[in-house]
């Protein structure tokens, strides 16, 4: 404990009244929270990962060091952006982006954007001023380091960054725009694992949370990773690029994460057209019509403008028209533009009544909350602006609903009771692995009974079940074990599938059926680099009709061991061989290592990967896209990784899978991949002194 870090009044008094039992009680002090001191500066520390620990002499300060942070390590991404925000990308950028114009403007995004910043309180407007003012003075005098095709966006105003935040959260999340024109729910592979454990069921007696969201490795879903530290705040966590506020947190008190929830805020009206308008309750409506200006930059430079009508019914936009009929698009939430302040002061909250305070504004679309803090509580809930419906269950609004009656219209969000919820099960333990809320926790916490059926549907899939066995089969998990568990690859499909294949292998398989029989019966069962019998099992999952494989489907009543058992061996077994042929064909063998085809392909980084993607259980969720050579390299999942304890002083180690910057010349793009790839996780540094012992530059305001 160094006294000068102290204000001078209180200096002088411990120099002058019994400095030892004074020094003693500090260093107990300092050891169960960081002090945010006032500043008379505000400034970055960068650490050698690029990691920005923000020190600011107040929250405007610090808003404005965060969006000056944000464009050094990633300004060409944010700028572009911000540029599709607008609607204007194809003005700036050409044709490629038409698409996105058509969407962002069709939805009303900037128009909506203005709306959402006037609504702001003062002070928070402020800061979203201070965001954008940072952003902009960082490109003024650092014109060098940013993209001459993306400058046209400057300067970029707080506008912007509400239009970022509504297109990421209402027309990304809560509504992907391809479902939308293919007439279907099918959302973006985009999920995460989120554990929270009580002190009853870790070893250290602390409660512990693991923070694991599943995202794309580019674009809009990238995660950047941050400390915020003023006289009111001092949270580390990390956010979406563009957001200017910490979205996954955690203080010295509390800590919370994300997950994809199974929540429904959005529907797809089929009306009935009639004399130029559309039927609804047995009248003729008009439509509410508007035409709006595209510019199309050419390849000569030069603009092409173009029209584009944007019809509206009681419903919403109008998304689709042809063969005469219309097709509207009804979207929750976009009357609460609260949710950059909400997540400010859950991250500003120091215990549970203060954070749930912050959530009952229910300002965020959706996304489940996975919570812990230091008195040992820890919370899920099934957050989301949840429409009361009048009928039907989660798979009838998952199709297109009959538009010309009121009786399919909602207009109202559930309230913040009415929310799926749990604090402090009886198990010691909530896992949510974006399954619905019922199975956070065995012995069954939340009931599906006591919700209405269009809440969320009833499954658990198979990554799930691996979640939930990991942690119910450790009764004292330390946070060393966390880390361990959270980086598992082992195939939960695996444990399920292969007592039964291996023997009809050995019944019905021919030459190559028997060798595929001993590549599968040697294998470990996991996803590692070096595992054998990995790749031959994952292709012949791709192969199988889902829906028809397991001889015991799934069943609500045993949802932990269920689906399992193969329906048809013979046929398993026939198209086992097909594809140990392709893979000796391709591979040269049939046991080829997980790593020499899966790779972790991120700039110029190319190294063995380790993990796998669903519907196989793998914990350490990981999405490859197939390239040229015949590999396949890593696009999406595990991204942002926390884990932390709440012990005194607060334990936590974390990683951000490609680096904690974009921007090219930057040392941290893919900097962080080897240590993924080798599953470790860095050291979190918060205080200033071990800070200060890993800084690779510092920038004072």
């Amino acid at each position: 404990m160094k006294f000068d870090i102290l204000p001078k009044t209180y200096r002088r008094k411990a120099i002058r009244i019994l400095p030892l039992i004074l020094s003693l009680i500090m260093v107990l002090f300092m050891g169960s929270q960081t002090i945010a001191t006032p500043t008379k500066s505000t400034e970055i520390l960068w650490d050698t990962y690029g990691v920005p620990h923000i020190y600011g002499k107040d929250d405007r300060s610090a808003f404005y060091a965060f969006g000056w942070a944000q464009m050094q390590s990633h300004g060409d991404l944010l700028l572009r952006l911000y540029g599709q925000s607008r609607g204007r990308a194809a003005e700036y950028w050409g044709e490629e982006y038409l698409d996105s114009d058509r969407w962002v403007l069709s939805m009303g995004v900037p128009e909506r954007a203005g709306a959402w910043y006037k609504a702001q309180n003062p002070s928070f407007r402020k800061y979203l001023d201070a965001f954008a003012a940072g952003i902009n003075a960082y490109a003024a005098q650092n014109a060098n380091l940013i993209d001459d095709r993306v400058e046209v966006v400057l300067p970029v105003k707080a506008e912007d960054v509400m239009a970022h935040l509504h297109r990421v959260l209402n027309f990304t999340f809560v509504v992907d725009p391809g479902p939308v024109f293919d007439l279907s729910k099918e959302k973006l592979q985009a999920g995460s694992n989120g554990w929270a454990i009580a002190p009853s069921h870790s070893a250290s007696g602390k409660a512990m949370l693991l923070a694991n969201p599943h995202l794309p490795w580019s674009d809009l879903f990238l995660w950047y990773e941050a400390q915020i530290t003023t006289p009111g705040i001092d949270a580390y966590g990390a956010t979406l690029v563009g957001i200017p506020v910490l979205a996954i947190a955690f203080n010295n008190n509390l800590g919370w994460t994300h997950t994809v929830n199974t929540y429904d805020g959005w529907d797809l009206y089929e009306l009935k057209l009639a004399n130029n308008g559309y039927l609804f309750d047995g009248t003729v409506r008009k439509f509410v019509s508007k035409t709006l200006s595209l510019k199309v930059k050419q390849k000569d430079g030069s603009l092409q403008e173009q029209p584009l009508v944007v019809k509206s019914s009681i419903h919403g936009p109008v998304v689709v028209e042809k063969d005469g009929k219309a097709i509207a698009l009804r979207v929750a939430g976009l009357d609460r533009p609260g949710v950059l302040q909400q997540w400010w002061d859950m991250a500003r909250a120091k215990n549970l009544n203060q954070f749930e305070t912050a959530l009952k504004r229910l300002q965020l679309s959706m996304f489940t909350v996975m919570y812990a803090d230091k008195e040992g509580h820890i919370m899920h809930l099934f957050n989301g602006q949840v429409p009361v419906r009048q009928q039907g269950d989660f798979a009838y609004w998952r199709g297109v609903i009959p538009g010309n009656t009121s009786k399919t219209l909602w207009t109202k969000i559930h309230p913040y009771q009415d929310l799926p919820r749990i604090v402090d099960p009886k198990s010691g333990w909530l896992q949510n692995t974006n399954d619905p809320p019922w199975t956070t926790t065995f012995p069954t916490a939340i009931k599906a009974d006591d919700y209405p059926a269009y809440m969320a549907p009833r499954f658990m899939d198979f990554r799930s079940q691996r979640s939930v066995k990991m942690l119910a089969e450790d009764d004292k998990i330390s946070f060393d074990e966390m880390i361990a568990y959270k980086h598992s690859t082992r195939m939960e499909m695996a444990d399920r599938l292969l007592d039964d294949l291996i023997p009809a292998a050995r019944k019905y398989g021919r030459d190559l059926g028997q060798k595929a029989a001993n590549v599968l019966e040697t294998w470990d069962r996991q996803a590692n680099a070096d595992s054998r019998g990995a790749v031959l099992f994952a292709f012949w999952v791709q192969k199988l009709d889902l829906d028809k494989t397991f001889s015991q489907p799934w069943s609500e009543s045993s949802p932990r061991t269920t689906p399992d058992g193969l329906a048809n061996p013979e046929s398993a077994v026939a198209t086992l061989e097909t594809v140990a042929a392709e893979i000796k064909k391709t591979y040269g063998t049939i046991d080829v290592p997980w790593g020499d085809v899966f790779r972790l392909r991120y700039g110029n980084i190319d190294l063995p990967g380790n993990g796998g993607a669903d519907p196989l259980g793998i914990f350490r969720s990981l999405y490859f896209s197939p390239e040229s050579d015949g590999k396949f390299k890593s696009e999406l999942g595990d991204s942002y990784v926390a884990a932390i304890e709440f012990s005194n002083p607060v334990r936590a180690m974390a990683l951000t899978s490609y680096g904690n910057a974009t921007q090219p010349g930057s040392p941290h793009i893919g900097d962080q991949l080897d240590m993924f790839a080798k599953k470790k996780l860095r050291p979190v540094w918060r205080d200033r002194d071990d800070i200060l012992a890993h800084l690779e530059a510092r920038k004072v305001f």
